[in-house]
């Protein structure tokens, strides 16, 4: 199965951006985490199906409500251990 990850810069932190990408995830039926980094980024870890990780990108382009995006880099990745989708620290 493809794997992405995604490092979402911004106003990404302190704004529920990772639990709200937790419930996009889980709805598009994808695995992987969410966890906020040192430098204020967030990166997401997601697996599955192209087209839910190609519609969880356009989602991390907005965010919820109180989020400011300003960028959204993705790569390709390993797959992420374990099932489900999960916010880490």
């Amino acid at each position: 199965m493809p794997a992405a990850r995604f490092l979402v810069g911004g106003r990404v932190q302190g704004v529920f951006y990772r639990a709200s990408t937790r419930e996009q995830a889980r709805g598009l039926g994808l695995a992987g985490h969410a966890r906020n980094l040192p430098d204020g980024r967030v990166e997401v870890l997601a697996c599955g199906d192209a087209a839910a990780l190609d519609a969880l990108e356009r989602w991390l382009w907005q965010g919820p409500p109180a989020a400011e995006v300003e960028s959204v880099m993705r790569e390709p990745a390993g797959a992420p251990d374990g099932p489900g989708f999960h916010v880490v620290g």
